[in-house]
């Protein structure tokens, strides 16, 4: 039973951290990354968010600090209605994820 206790504490200390080192950008830095060009435009990010996704509309849309590396996580609602969740690096306007939300 102490192992279990000590496994489930472990994991959730582990979740916690990981937690803590995902943080929303708040909206006066991220004009200074924009203009540092640290990474793409919001505009750019949400233009390739929705090209995947044709007619769809943005739901909601938050930039991201993951380990050091800028998310910009998009929320959209396509044409059949369906939800789905696009990530992509804020600096290469790469898609990291594309998936239909539950």
């Amino acid at each position: 039973m102490k192992t279990l206790t000590a496994l489930f504490t472990a994991t959730v200390l582990a979740l916690g951290a990981n937690a803590a080192l995902a943080k929303d950008v708040q909206p006066d830095e991220v004009v200074k990354l924009v203009n540092a060009k640290t990474i793409k435009s919001l505009d750019e990010l949400k233009a390739t968010a929705v090209a995947k996704h044709p007619g769809a509309t943005v739901k909601d849309s938050e930039l991201e600090n993951e380990y050091g590396r800028y998310i910009y996580k998009v929320e959209l609602r396509d044409t059949q209605n369906v939800e789905w969740d696009v990530d992509l690096d804020a600096k290469t306007g790469e898609v990291l994820k594309d998936e239909r939300d539950n």
